[in-house]
């Protein structure tokens, strides 16, 4: 199944880039997570909680990254077995675009799935697929932008990049 999509954050590339690079703040961001742990600088290990249709599974997983051309992109490689439920594993190509002091980032992702998750149907898999993905890109524009983002002056959200950037 392939997925994609794209979102305005507000925040510069370099900014961005370094969110996606940031355990932490994946961590925060991924719905369900549970535990995420860099093991190398491309390479994580992640615990994460999901209900897809009528199936619950916790699914024990690992991402790596490929193709790194910061700040412009990379590729997201993962696979994670979820017991009984089955596996899911699949890979995703991350683009960032600077416009202005804002950066666009766009993905598209393949995805598959195996053993139970495989018999939910692919429209139900494809549904759940875009909300996690969603929600995924949502929580990391909010942790970009900051929930009063948009009243921010230009000059306040230099300074709010400038202390994240030093957190990370």
């Amino acid at each position: 199944m392939d997925i994609s999509g794209q979102y305005r954050i507000a925040a510069p590339r370099d900014v961005v880039w370094a969110a996606l690079n940031d355990p932490e703040v994946l961590k925060r961001c991924i719905p369900g997570c549970k535990e995420l742990e860099q093991r190398s600088p491309t390479d994580l290990a992640a615990k994460v909680a999901l209900k897809i249709g009528p199936i619950s599974a916790t699914f024990n997983g690992a991402v790596t990254l490929e193709n790194l051309n910061p700040p412009a992109g990379y590729t997201i490689v993962g696979q994670g077995q979820g017991g009984a439920a089955g596996f899911a594993k699949g890979r995703a190509e991350v683009h960032l675009t600077e416009v202005g002091t804002e950066t666009d980032l766009a993905y598209a992702a393949k995805a598959e799935v195996g053993g139970k998750l495989a018999t939910l149907g692919g429209r139900l898999i494809q549904a759940t697929s875009k909300k996690l993905a969603d929600e995924f890109f949502g929580n990391f524009v909010r942790e970009l932008n900051g929930e009063d983002a948009a009243a921010d002056e230009p000059e306040k959200q230099k300074s709010r990049w400038a202390k994240w950037l030093r957190r990370v």
